[in-house]
């Protein structure tokens, strides 16, 4: 594996980003159901196979799932008034749940311009 400088400021840009994703897909997902939901899964879809592509490697999407997953556990946590951003219902649940899914399938996918066996 290569770890050049260049990769390294990718895979930081992809944590990044899985971040900001994880922190949008999570206030979106709530307010404009159903479509926000499917617009939260879309924007997680994007950057999974996105950083898959641009990388060209499973890590891609472990660095992208890492910053999506630190950003959904510190939403998750209630603030001392009692509000949070997600609140239990299905809606999240199922973007919580979705987007594991679409990380799973991206990272198992076959690497770009190589045939599956």
């Amino acid at each position: 594996m290569n770890f050049s400088p260049g990769r390294f400021a990718l895979h930081t840009l992809l944590v990044v980003l899985g971040a900001l994703v994880g922190t949008a897909g999570a206030l979106v997902q709530a307010a404009w159901l159903p479509g926000g939901l499917l617009l939260a899964l879309l924007a997680t879809a994007g950057l999974f196979y996105g950083g898959l592509r641009a990388v060209g490697g499973p890590f891609a999407v472990v660095t992208a799932g890492a910053g999506w997953l630190l950003a959904v556990i510190l939403l998750s946590f209630r603030r001392p008034e009692g509000d949070g951003v997600f609140g239990g219902g299905l809606a999240e649940l199922l973007y919580l749940f979705g987007s594991m899914a679409i990380a799973v399938m991206c990272a198992t996918r076959a690497a770009p311009g190589r045939p599956a066996a």
